[in-house]
């Protein structure tokens, strides 16, 4: 019987770092998420995870940009309003299928399984970190303007990482 763990959205991020004008890295994270593993047991290793990312929840501290990349030059949030992810087994990496604009590939994180520990409420959490790079044109992200100088504005890839700590379901 497997045992489900829901996200503590509290105690939780999912950010990115894209390289602009391939000089600097601008940050964002997304603010609305959820995710849930079904575990035979403590180890977590023929875990079954889920994920969902709402795109319109994307923020990088700049509200232009941020309309940007909810639009259909990047997450086309409107027609796409969210980002999944879902794998199979879950151990120092964790494998499944990102899906981004319906656009669907397999990807690979790394993976640090921080452990199990009860709060002062009694609730037996986990916690995880998880870190991975992605080819932002391979989900359909295509968007780019080319510099006078050489180069491009936005780089293909795109640094992923996540802190999530799960509660542990009755």
């Amino acid at each position: 019987m497997a045992t489900k763990w829901n996200l503590d959205p509290t105690h939780s991020e999912i950010t990115f770092k894209v390289k602009h004008m391939m000089i600097s890295n601008i940050k964002g994270n997304f603010r609305t998420f959820n995710a849930e593993i079904e575990a035979e047991d403590d180890s977590f290793s023929n875990a079954k995870t889920t994920a969902t990312i709402q795109t319109d929840s994307v923020f990088t501290n700049n509200t232009d940009r941020d309309n940007h990349l909810k639009s259909a030059e990047f997450f086309n949030a409107e027609t796409y309003p969210s980002i999944t992810f879902e794998s199979q087994a879950l151990n120092d990496k964790i494998t499944g299928n990102l899906t981004v604009n319906g656009v669907t590939k397999p990807i690979t994180l790394d993976v640090d399984f921080g452990g199990i520990n009860v709060d002062p409420w009694g609730n037996t959490k986990a916690g995880f970190s998880f870190e991975g790079k992605i080819n932002r044109k391979d989900f359909g992200l295509n968007w780019n303007a080319a510099l006078e100088a050489g180069g491009v504005m936005v780089s293909e890839e795109v640094k992923i990482a996540g802190e999530l700590q799960f509660v542990k379901q009755a």
